[in-house]
């Protein structure tokens, strides 16, 4: 009697994995994911497809020899072709695509049919793979009518269909594989409350707070979380949350997402940010609120590894775990993560997407949308809604001109959630902007003099090298300074070592880059504000009587030109100009009106495709749009510091020294480093390593040697490297 064929070797119970279990398994999982966006039976056709060309007699040796000598490590024969052959045999060609990217990522339409294809129809162990695959499997028999893929005319949704439904495949096969080696850490994903658990500890904390204080700022933050309640109970689909900073946006668009993801069924909420630090900030507020650790799963690069990889808590190994794939209630994250994940070809980036069907997605700060990339990004929004079932919110105080418009393919019937903006803004007014005359320019002497008249200041400037002026014209010792110069942990402690002086009422002058804008909860009494994009001047002033609490009653922000004003390229300096104009006209930066403006103006200004990653999605070209849309363009390289006490400091150099010799488990040493480490553009660090500054560790991956300035706050220091361009932020 012939042997069954196996998918998988055996695990540590000894027992291996059957091929046709395998196949069923997969496929009905694939279904279940499916579903979500009415895919269903392409679901589960594809997981019937994917592993069948395993029945190949070759690929069955292959895993009995890798068995038998499980120190030896080779590459066994292909087994995807028989599955993408037999699903253009099946006439469901476009399930070819999935089936060939299930382990390398999703390929071009060009590279499939000219290539892989045609080489795997011409092996002869493809057509013997198909037919015991038919022989095991009876419903993929030719003759019996398979499902029939959706007749998509627009070539973008089609794009990205193709990889939703690739996500519910990867997805599937790779949890019930986890299930065959290891069932122990499969039961370990589970033990998240649900959302309906949620919005109950979320109701009684905001009964206990919202509304209870009289004063203004207050009663206009029940009104927000008012508004939010009953705009959840609208059909899913675009909506827009206009607050002012400070006007309570985090935990009433939370409300929202919790009350409407209840009244519709849906399944999550995901919650993106643009920035780590703003990210870490919010998902303790959201773990505060919810009294639960497994309440919110946080995912972005900063996420401190466990305090023992060799013994992580169940609620380090659900994070783990549940980031892979995002199957937990509420997901923070980067605004990074999400879109270069949807637009990503890799198994591990696309093995999420198939869970953001039928969510709620909280853009907050949503005016940092890359113009560069917005057409792309639109687009993807408008497909969320439309074919899988999401609700999306656009949140932030400077609302972008997202609206659809004969001249601007935007997004469609965008609900306002809050109808009173306009009084709200007035309500909490907190600041007056303080304008240049015109002409008028400052050497950083007279910005450093104009920080001097007041114990408590920030100043936000627009680049590096402008915030190292600053400082320097300023020769405060006891000034502190954030920039992108320093690592996260080095940041997180100067904001610690701010909010501690501004409580207790000590001196506290700061300068910073534009990184302290968005969201970061500090309250100054002065800021200071070279001049920049209208929304960057505004969240900048966001810092400012945050909590309306001054005893003169409004906060000041000063904006002022430096002298030979040095500006990031493209929208941020085509956004300058055009602030440079509504200043000139006088234009009342209360009137939310003001912003809408703004960007419609930026928009027909700017390229909004520069890359031409539509073009590129329109023809199936995977590997060209992933490799095209980067949220972040910088070419920067990660750079470990030393930074901390003596202490500390060993601990990043005995990391470094295990990951460089081999040594444990070199995912858990990398995550452990993040805090430490700093983004070095390719020029600079090339520069760098020829001194003896930078030395590389594993590949991607460089130590800092030379300076780290934690005296002054300016972080690394370089010597002799010249940045021909001056403008990095």
């Amino acid at each position: 009697m012939a042997i069954p064929a196996i998918a998988h070797t055996k695990n540590l119970q000894g027992v291996r994995q059957g091929l046709v279990d395998h196949l069923t398994q997969v496929a009905t999982l694939a279904a279940d994911f499916a579903d979500a966006f009415q895919a269903r039976d392409l679901g589960r056709l594809a997981g019937l497809l994917h592993d069948i060309g395993k029945f190949n007699p070759a690929f069955q040796q292959y895993l009995f020899d890798a068995e038998a000598n499980p120190n030896v490590h080779h590459r066994g024969p292909d087994h995807k072709g028989a599955g993408a052959v037999d699903a253009v045999t099946l006439r469901c060609e476009p399930l070819a695509f999935l089936i060939a990217g299930h382990h390398g990522g999703l390929p071009s339409s060009a590279d499939l049919k000219t290539n892989l294809l045609p080489t795997w129809k011409a092996a002869p162990a493809v057509p013997a793979a198909i037919a015991a695959a038919c022989r095991s499997l009876p419903t993929l028999d030719p003759a019996i009518p398979q499902p029939a893929i959706p007749d998509i005319r627009d070539p973008y949704a089609a794009e990205m269909f193709l990889r939703m439904l690739f996500s519910a495949l990867v997805d599937a096969d790779f949890l019930d594989t986890e299930r065959h080696f290891s069932g122990t850490m499969a039961t370990r994903r589970t033990g998240a409350p649900g959302l309906d658990v949620l919005w109950e500890r979320f109701g009684v904390y905001q009964a206990a707070t919202s509304g209870r204080h009289g004063d203004r700022v207050n009663q206009a933050r029940h009104l927000v979380y008012q508004r939010c309640l009953s705009a959840a109970e609208l059909a899913p689909g675009f909506f827009r949350l206009t607050v002012p900073t400070g006007g309570g946006k985090t935990l009433s668009s939370l409300g929202f997402a919790l009350a409407h993801a209840r009244r519709y069924g849906m399944h999550r909420v995901i919650y993106a940010i643009p920035y780590t630090s703003i990210i870490e900030q919010t998902a303790d507020v959201f773990r505060r609120v919810l009294a639960d650790d497994r309440a919110v799963l946080e995912h972005h690069s900063a996420v401190a590894a466990p305090s023992d990889p060799d013994n992580p808590t169940p609620q380090e190994v659900w994070r783990r775990l549940a980031a892979e794939n995002w199957d937990a209630p509420l997901v923070v994250t980067t605004t990074v993560q999400v879109f270069e994940s949807l637009l990503a070809r890799s198994t591990s980036a696309c093995r999420k997407l198939h869970n953001l069907a039928r969510s709620v997605i909280i853009l907050d700060e949503a005016q940092m949308l890359p113009t560069h990339l917005l057409e792309t990004t639109l687009d993807v929004l408008r497909q969320l809604v439309a074919r899988y079932g999401a609700t999306v919110v656009i949140c932030t105080a400077t609302q972008p001109a997202l609206d659809e418009n004969p001249a601007f393919k935007g997004l469609p019937q965008v609900r306002e959630i809050v109808l009173e903006a306009a009084e709200l803004f007035a309500q909490l007014k907190r600041v007056d902007y303080e304008w240049p005359q015109p002409g008028e320019q400052w050497t950083w002497e007279q910005a450093a003099e104009a920080m001097r008249e007041s114990a408590q200041v920030l100043a936000v400037v627009n680049t590096r090298a402008d915030a190292a002026a600053l400082l320097e014209a300023l020769d405060d010792p006891n000034a502190l300074h954030l920039s992108t110069r320093m690592c996260g942990a080095h940041r997180r402690a100067v904001l610690e070592q701010v909010r501690e002086r501004l409580v207790n009422g000590k001196p506290c002058r700061l300068v910073a880059t534009q990184l302290i804008e968005a969201g970061v909860d500090v309250d100054f009494p002065l800021v200071l504000r070279a001049l920049g994009p209208l929304d960057r001047i505004v969240q900048a002033a966001g810092r400012c009587n945050r909590e309306g609490k001054l005893a003169s009653g409004l906060g000041r922000v000063r904006i002022f030109v430096p002298e030979g004003l040095h500006l990031p390229p493209g929208s941020y300096r085509t956004g300058t100009e055009l602030t440079a104009g509504a200043l000139a006209k006088q234009a009342d930066l209360h009137d939310p009106t003001v912003y809408t403006s703004y960007f419609q103006e930026l928009y027909r200004h700017v390229p909004l495709d520069e890359k031409h990653v539509q073009d590129v999605r329109k023809i199936l070209d995977y590997p060209a749009v992933a490799e095209r849309f980067r949220m972040i363009e910088e070419d920067t390289k990660p750079v470990v510091v030393r930074y901390g006490e003596a202490n500390q400091r060993k601990k990043i150099e005995d990391t470094v020294a295990q990951l460089r010799g081999g040594r444990g488990r070199a995912r858990e040493h990398l995550r452990a480093l993040q805090p430490y480490i700093v983004g070095l553009r390719e020029r600079e660090l090339q520069q760098a390593i020829p001194t003896g500054q930078a030395e590389e560790v594993v590949p991607g991956l460089w130590e800092w040697r030379g300076k780290y300035d934690t005296e002054r706050g300016t972080g690394i220091v370089l010597d002799g490297v010249i940045d021909p361009e001056l403008n990095m932020w």
